[in-house]
């Protein structure tokens, strides 16, 4: 019998804990032929991201990348201590030295079966358009979130540089990647993969709401329908599920944090399966 190839995903793997580490040298493919999508947050340390690409390259056919916050950070005790667009630059020659896949190189197409996807990598930020109830202005937002101390970390580690905010540099691009997408799909359904939910109504379940700002764009709202996705693969909430907007299928990957997972039913590091749509998801 010959067995069905698979586009798996996950996210969040934050490899600079030790449990968390454990986890991502357990990931196995169930076949050699699997492809991996990585939606962000490998880790903080250059060092770490390089170790977990690289250990997921050995194990899965391709392995395709999008980065998240964690990834952009210049902690002070990392080696490299490049910031904002020249650290996701030099994270990019990383990967190409290593093979996988990023939002800068080719949208690889997935056709196992005669019915191809393309498989579009995104870097697309946040631009604290999804404010809190009662805020109307960013100012006001960044307040809010300052009262209730629900403050990203971004707000220390993440440099936006050359560009003036992180606003700037999500707008820049946002519009970078609409005229990919526009110039190459070709027709193709796709299979968007962004750190960040493309659409807000994922993160109305937050149960810090202050949070949603550091979460995603408006400017991406319509993306899973304007470019036919046939799913789209997110992280960054830590709350990992299935969810079905505009008759899209939304898959959220990600491990999280050791003191979350501990909690869950399931054990941490499950891939999911992105296609071919599992049972569940047919019909």
């Amino acid at each position: 019998m010959t067995r069905i190839r698979q586009l798996v995903a996950i996210s969040d793997l934050h490899v600079v804990y030790a449990e968390n580490r454990a986890v991502v040298e357990a990931l196995r493919p169930d076949g050699d032929e699997d492809w991996l999508l990585v939606a962000g947050d490998v880790g903080e340390f250059a060092a770490d991201v390089e170790w977990a690409l690289t250990l997921l390259r050995d194990r899965f056919a391709k392995v395709i990348w999008a980065p998240g916050n964690h990834e952009l950070w210049t902690p002070r005790d990392d080696t490299v201590q490049l910031r904002g667009e020249a650290r996701y630059r030099h994270l990019v020659k990383l990967c190409r030295r290593l093979g996988v896949v990023t939002p800068e190189d080719p949208y690889p197409v997935w056709d196992p079966d005669g019915d191809p996807v393309l498989i579009a990598p995104l870097f697309v930020g946040y631009d604290h358009s999804w404010r809190p109830p009662g805020t109307y202005t960013r100012e006001q937002a960044l307040a809010r979130a300052h009262e209730t101390g629900v403050v990203c970390t971004d707000e220390i580690l993440l440099h936006p540089d050359p560009y003036p905010s992180r606003d700037a540099w999500c707008r820049a691009r946002v519009i970078q990647t609409e005229r990919r997408l526009d110039a190459e799909r070709g027709g193709l359904p796709t299979v968007l993969v962004n750190h960040y939910p493309l659409v807000r109504e994922p993160t109305r379940i937050l149960r810090f709401p202050e949070f949603a700002q550091w979460c995603g764009t408006d400017l991406t709202a319509d993306w899973h329908l304007r470019y036919d996705a046939r799913v789209a693969v997110y992280g960054h909430l830590h709350i990992p599920r299935t969810t079905w907007y505009d008759g899209v299928r939304f898959e959220e990957v990600s491990v999280g944090y050791p003191r979350e997972w501990r909690r869950r039913a399931t054990p941490p590091g499950r891939l999911r399966t992105i296609l071919p749509a599992p049972a569940r998801h047919l019909g």
